[in-house]
């Protein structure tokens, strides 16, 4: 193993943003371009937010990647070769101020590597938060909870951010052990994330209306599909979180032990599999779907090959056609390739009087379009 330290604070910067890669926890894109994209190799390439010269809209980074814990998945677990280097609070406090008042970032993402324990961690966290807030910055701050952080953290955390996050990493205590033998599932993961639930929900709290979002990392343990996709449904529709993003384990990146290092899927497929559980994502919050209309192979995963929409609308024919002039926005959201802003135009031109007789109508023809054709009547 080979540890080695480096004290320029640039130099630190971008290490330290560069390995935030890892977590997404946060929607920090503005513009289509600045989303992460595949390489040709089937790998995940990042928008490298700092210290490039790029302006972006948030400053994302870690306060450390110096970390005690072994999360298998992770290229950050201690005993792992990487370069470790750390930044001081009031360092990071003053270099965000820097690029804000340049106005090439409007808010602040941080997270952190799990340095001596999680309240020290969080302390570290914190007092960053602390010192921008006591500087006058009033803007968008979201902090990262670290799993097994104290009740007394985790509300300092809420009282000095606009959302924060805990990542809850795998769906379920028998998956998460192949992931880490450090932290506890219960007592780290899911204790947290309720009480954070909890106290921003509470009307009248100090705490209300932050937001919440969680990560899975995906195709590391022996998880299904469905597992994630049921506990997504507790989180969002129990817990009232805001949102909840997936990551794609790649080989390569963790341990040699962990189940996703031997699976049979390729890393496009991996990439392919996180993709259809952001379209479910999707389904159950802006379509209307519920957790049993989900259509799940018999391995309990979604197909890779269609996407979820398309499958539910295959395995119900009796639902169908939809007729597009005179069916209500629940029955348009469930044509494949009918978006929200599509059906939205579709009443809209409706309420004007207009009589839609093809879907050329309504603009491009894109081939998520035609797919829907063979699903409606006009």
């Amino acid at each position: 193993m080979t540890i080695t330290k480096t004290s320029g604070t640039q130099e630190k910067l971008a290490i330290l943003s560069r390995d935030s890669q890892y977590d997404l926890a946060c929607a920090c894109a503005t513009k289509e371009n600045e989303h992460r994209t595949r390489s040709r190799e089937d790998k995940w390439i990042y928008p490298v937010i700092l210290p490039g010269g790029g302006t972006t809209y948030l400053f994302k980074t870690l306060l450390s990647n110096e970390c005690v814990n072994n999360c298998k998945y992770c290229p950050l677990r201690a005993g792992s070769d990487t370069r470790r280097c750390a930044l001081a609070p009031e360092e990071l406090a003053g270099i965000f101020l820097t690029y804000y008042k340049a106005r090439k970032v409007s808010g602040l993402f941080l997270s952190s590597a799990v340095c001596q324990n999680p309240d020290a961690t969080m302390e570290l966290i914190n007092r960053t938060a602390l010192n921008l807030r006591r500087a006058q910055f009033r803007g968008y701050i979201h902090l990262k909870i670290i799993p097994g952080a104290s009740d007394a953290a985790i509300r300092q955390s809420l009282a000095l951010s606009s959302a924060v996050s805990l990542n809850i990493e795998a769906p379920g205590e028998e998956n998460f052990k192949y992931l880490s033998t450090t932290k506890n599932y219960p007592r780290d993961i899911i204790r947290p994330i309720e009480l954070i639930s909890r106290l921003r929900r509470e009307k009248g709290s100090a705490y209300y209306g932050i937001k919440q979002t969680t990560q899975f990392v995906v195709g590391a343990a022996r998880e299904t599909d469905g597992q994630i996709i049921q506990s997504c449904w507790k989180l969002y529709k129990e817990l009232g979180l805001n949102r909840v993003y997936f990551s794609a384990y790649q080989r390569g990146a963790g341990s040699p032990e962990l189940p996703g290092e031997n699976s049979t899927l390729a890393n496009r497929d991996l990439l392919s599999r996180e993709h259809r559980l952001y379209q479910t994502d999707w389904l159950i919050r802006k379509y209307g779907f519920k957790l049993d209309e989900i259509p799940l192979g018999a391995d309990g995963n979604l197909s890779l090959t269609i996407d979820p929409k398309e499958a539910w609308a295959k395995q119900h024919p009796e639902f169908f056609p939809v007729n597009i002039n005179e069916d209500n926005k629940f029955r348009l959201l469930r044509v494949p390739g009918l978006g929200q802003v599509m059906a939205e135009r579709i009443l809209k031109l409706r309420a004007s009087g207009a009589k839609i007789k093809s879907f050329g109508e309504l603009g491009k023809l894109t081939k998520m379009l035609k797919n829907g054709q063979e699903y409606v009547t006009f």
